[in-house]
């Protein structure tokens, strides 16, 4: 657990290195030992996403939605009260996401993995799994495809364009990947939502946030200022507040 003197040492530090944004780091499966996005100077050239010709970005069927994308949308915002009942679990790379036949993503055969459902739970879906890809070799199109255009996505562009694919792509610690195991919705409307992603790690509990949108018929990540992907990562004492999912 933090100290608090430990605390107000990191919050002086650049974001990617402080120990919050190396344990998110670890959900792009990167090794914690890297130290942060910092730590690998040599890879990539930071450029932003080129305008991308995947599944999320043709055009739009009558409903809203990309084509080929059809998910139950009844629940609207309301917020969840439990995790859902279909729950499988996928790999991507070393992190171990959840998925949903009712909630997304319904289209899992490529990159990206898209097509949630447009209720919180889909958010709470899209929250765990576009984040996750970003440790794969084809993370670039899942900026262009899932993360909201602006400056803050170029800065997670040029600060994940640090780290090469092949160093992420050959990190199989599992020591150095936290767990989910819940999360909770503070808020959500019919174009934004709010996840807080509750995490195991040998140290304990922790807590991060991710912000969606509904853009384009698919939820879509919302990078911070700094181009970060997820809040700083918190440590929690326990589990309650938030909704756990089943082994």
């Amino acid at each position: 657990m933090f100290t608090r003197r430990q605390r107000r040492a990191e919050e002086s530090e650049p974001y990617w290195r402080q120990r919050g944004w190396q344990l998110s780091a670890g959900f792009l499966a990167v090794a914690v030992v890297l130290g942060g996005f910092a730590a690998v100077a040599s890879g990539g050239d930071g450029r932003t996403p080129a305008a991308s010709s995947g599944p999320l970005s043709g055009s739009l069927t009558e409903d809203g939605r990309p084509r080929g994308c059809r998910t139950d949308d009844s629940a609207g915002a309301t917020l969840p009260t439990a995790a859902p009942k279909d729950i499988d679990w996928r790999m991507i790379g070393v992190v171990r996401v959840p998925v949903s036949a009712a909630a997304g993503p319904t289209h899992d055969d490529g990159t990206p993995w898209w097509c949630f459902a447009h209720t919180a739970t889909g958010a709470v879906l899209a929250a765990h799994i576009i984040t996750a890809q970003m440790g794969e070799s084809g993370w670039r199109t899942v900026a262009a495809e899932q993360l909201v255009p602006g400056q803050p996505r170029d800065m997670f562009v040029f600060r994940r364009s640090t780290v090469a694919d092949s160093v992420a792509a050959n990190t199989t610690d599992a020591s150095a990947v936290s767990t989910y195991v819940g999360f909770s919705v503070p808020s959500c409307t019919r174009t934004t939502a709010s996840v807080n992603l509750l995490m195991r790690s040998t140290q304990g509990y922790a807590a991060t946030t991710v912000n969606l949108r509904w853009e384009k018929g698919d939820w879509k990540v919302v990078p911070f200022s700094d181009g970060s992907l997820y809040a700083q990562v918190r440590s929690v004492q326990n589990t309650r507040g938030y909704l756990l999912w089943e082994a």
